[in-house]
C-alpha cells in the first residue's frame, strides 16, 4: 500500500508492529535516512542494537545471497521485544530476495524496513510494497519540512517553549539548509539550552545557526562596513595566515555590500529590505546588518560596489603584477574611508 505524505508523518511517529514491512525511497539520501531512523526508533524502542533486535543488511549483498534476508526475518531473538531487519540501499537486483521475504513473512517475524534511492512508478521493488496488503511504501520528496516536523525535531531535543518569532526563524532556516544540517543544528541548540528553561529566543538560534562564511572573513567585512580602518591590517594578516586568497575576499566583500545595498535600497526603507532577505537574518547579525545599511545609504553602497567590481577585474587581469592581497587591502581601506564620509 502507498502512504501519502500526511499519512506517512503519522505512521513514522507510531508505526504498526503488525505490518510486514515498509519501503522508504527518495532522491535525497539524508532525508530518507532521517525518516528511517525515526521509524526504527519508534518501532523498536531503545536498546535495539545492543539487544540484537535490529539486523542490518546491505542491499547489494542480497543479489549474491538472497536467502540471508529470509533467515534474518525468521530468526528468533535472544531478547524479548520487537525485531526488525533493515535493508539499506536496495535496488532492482535486491528485489527478488525482498519480494520472496514479503511473501513468506508470518506474524511474529521481524518487520522488514527497506530504504532505496529514487524509484520510478514502474519499479518492481516499489510495486512489491505498494501491491502488498500488509506493507507500506513511502516516497520522500525534497519538500520543506512542515511545522509539525520541526516541532517533532525540537521535542526530541527537549526544546518545547518556542515563541512564534523563534518558530518562524527556525522554519526559514529549515527551508534554506539541508535536513541533516538542520538536525545537527537542533542538536547544538539542545546542548546550548541544556539546563535553561527560558523560552527559545532569536539570540539562542543565532548562536548556533550555521554561518555562510568563516569567522575571520565575517570580522573583516564588519570592520570595513563599520569604518574601523585601523583593524584591517591585522585582520588581513590573519586571513593570509589561514590561506584566504584575494579573489575569495573580494567575492565575500561584494556579497556583503550587495546585501547591504539590497537592504538600503528597498522602497519601504531598510527595515522592509532586511525583512525580505533570503536566506533571512536573525538576532544580533540582523541588527548589525541593518545598522550598517542605514549608516551607508544606497548611494554610497552603489559606489562601494563599483570599487569592488573594479578591484575584482584587476585581480583577474592577466597583466596584473601587484601583490593580490595588497591590492585587496587597499580596496578595503578605500571602502572603510568611504564609510566615514557623510
Amino acid at each position: 500500500m502507498k502512504l501519502s505524505p500526511r499519512e506517512a508523518d503519522s505512521y513514522f511517529a507510531k508505526p504498526d508492529p503488525g505490518k510486514t514491512g515498509l519501503l522508504i525511497y527518495g532522491a535525497d539520501a539524508m532525508r530518507v535516512s532521517l525518516k528511517r531512523q525515526q521509524v526504527l526508533a519508534a518501532l523498536l524502542g531503545p536498546g535495539a542494537e545492543e539487544e540484537m533486535r535490529l539486523t542490518r543488511l546491505p542491499g547489494a549483498d542480497l543479489r549474491k545471497d538472497p536467502a540471508q534476508l529470509l533467515d534474518a526475518i525468521k530468526a528468533v531473538g535472544f531478547f524479548p521485544g520487537r525485531r526488525a531487519v533493515f535493508v539499506e540501499g536496495a535496488n532492482e537486483t535486491a528485489t527478488p530476495a525482498i519480494t520472496s521475504a514479503l511473501q513468506d513473512w508470518q506474524p511474529g517475524d521481524a518487520q522488514l524496513v527497506v530504504t532505496a534511492g529514487q524509484l520510478k512508478a514502474t519499479s518492481k521493488l516499489r510495486k512489491a510494497f505498494e501491491g502488498h496488503s500488509n506493507a507500506y511504501a513511502v516516497g520522500i520528496y525534497d519538500d520543506p519540512p512542515s511545522r509539525a516536523e520541526i516541532e517533532r525535531i525540537l521535542a526530541e531535543g527537549g526544546i518545547r517553549d518556542v515563541p512564534g518569532d523563534s518558530m518562524s526563524a527556525l522554519t526559514d532556516i529549515a527551508n534554506d539548509i539541508g535536513p541533516g544540517d538542520f538536525s545537527r543544528m537542533i542538536d547544538k541548540l539542545a546542548l546550548y539550552k541544556h539546563g535553561d528553561t527560558s523560552p527559545l529566543t532569536l539570540e539562542d538560534i543565532d548562536a548556533v545557526a550555521p554561518q555562510s562564511t568563516e569567522a575571520a572573513l565575517d570580522d573583516m567585512l564588519n570592520v570595513v562596513a563599520e569604518a574601523r580602518s585601523a583593524e584591517i591590517g591585522p585582520l588581513m594578516r590573519r586571513l593570509q595566515a589561514q590561506g584566504t586568497n584575494a579573489v575569495t575576499l573580494c567575492i565575500g566583500a561584494t556579497r556583503h555590500f550587495r546585501t547591504l545595498y539590497t537592504i538600503a535600497s528597498a522602497p519601504g526603507g531598510p527595515a522592509q529590505g532586511i525583512g525580505q532577505l533570503r536566506p533571512p537574518l536573525y538576532g544580533k547579525r540582523r541588527d548589525r546588518m541593518l545598522r550598517q545599511a542605514q549608516n551607508w545609504g544606497a548611494d554610497r553602497l552603489q559606489t562601494a560596489l563599483t570599487i569592488l567590481t573594479d578591484t575584482d577585474l584587476q585581480l583577474r587581469s592577466a597583466g596584473q603584477t601587484a601583490p593580490a592581497l595588497a591590492l585587496m587591502e587597499r580596496a578595503l581601506i578605500r571602502l572603510s574611508m568611504l564609510g566615514r564620509s557623510r
